[in-house]
């Protein structure tokens, strides 16, 4: 019977000498979804991708890929992996390198080149073709390995740091293709230390700090779960009217905590055992006109920051 998961890890280890790298690690990740593993640098996630593709050994645990294949030959051809140590052969030209890699993953010279054109193409680097991988840049090099990593047309994309060193046009198409890859039915796992762009693609995620999993599941689950009801976003028609409140309704410290601005309108606290519903009726009793009410929920960087806390910070050196 064929899974429904794409990727169990249980309890997984890994240690070098006395350090714990990664500690009891469990998760499962549903076909068809994008996941993100997430923690401060030094956290295991690198060693646990690296588990997951074979190139470590866990010391204690299991690994399913797929349909309950373990890491190693026949799961990596089902494998798409952009390691975060890029691997690019410095001196190829751009287009044979990448038909030399889809050689390796079983496709003919004549497929492998028309596919790695086609990627190029759809990557805005398909002039660079003929190109050395040493002529390009940090980022186009990062994009030809990524382009690497899908040839094969694999059912599961493992990604370790997909977005260092791309700027903000090239980051935006790695997740446009990540978003296209989902709709394809492909299972995207991939790791990072940057919240805003894990909360822009992810279904769900693992927070891991120190080796160990501190917080898993749907990201807007554990958004919500995060959220106290008690921060407001505001915004009103006018300066008069958000002027008025400010003066009365916004005034009630009995119902307000804090109050502040934001990038738009105000970001309103209530005081403990107030509920949103209160401030939204005072609001309409006093006739302002209000252009937006919305309860704020947490952003992944702020859940990251209150679940990991004082673990995300790097151990100290005589621990390593």
């Amino acid at each position: 019977m064929a899974s429904q998961f794409a990727l169990q890890l249980n309890g997984v280890t890994k240690r070098y000498g006395e350090y714990v790298a990664v500690n009891e690690l469990s998760f499962a990740i549903p076909k068809g979804v994008i996941y993100g593993c997430l923690g401060p640098n030094g956290a295991g996630k690198t060693t646990t991708l690296r588990m997951i593709n074979d190139i470590l050994m866990p010391d204690e645990g299991s690994i399913e890929i797929l349909d309950g294949l373990p890491p190693g030959r026949e799961a990596a051809k089902c494998i798409g992996y952009l390691p975060e140590e890029r691997g690019m052969y410095p001196k190829m030209r751009v287009l044979d390198v990448l038909s030399f890699f889809g050689e390796l993953r079983g496709l003919s010279g004549r497929e492998a080149r028309k596919r790695a054109q086609q990627w190029l193409d759809r990557l805005q680097i398909g002039d660079w073709r003929k190109n050395k991988v040493q002529d390009l840049s940090k980022g186009m090099q990062q994009k030809v390995q990524f382009a690497a990593a899908m040839l094969h047309e694999p059912e599961l994309l493992i990604l370790d740091e997909p977005w260092s060193g791309l700027d903000p046009i090239n980051a935006e198409v790695l997740k446009d293709i990540v978003l296209d890859q989902k709709k394809a039915g492909r299972t995207i796992l991939f790791s990072t230390h940057l919240m805003e762009q894990a909360e822009q693609v992810c279904d769900s995620v693992c927070i891991i700090a120190r080796g160990k999993r501190v917080v898993e599941g749907p990201l807007e689950k554990l958004r919500r779960d995060a959220g106290s009801d008690r921060v407001v976003a505001l915004d009103f028609n006018d300066d008069e009217s958000e002027a008025r409140a400010k003066d009365s309704v916004l005034a009630d410290t009995s119902l307000i905590a804090a109050i502040k601005d934001a990038r738009v309108g105000l970001e309103v606290e209530l005081a403990v055992s107030k509920e949103p519903n209160e401030l939204l009726a005072k609001l309409l009793q006093a006739n302002l006109a209000v252009r937006k009410f919305e309860v704020v929920q947490p952003t992944l960087h702020q859940i990251f920051v209150d679940r990991v806390g004082a673990e995300a910070q790097p151990f100290k050196k005589e621990q390593r």
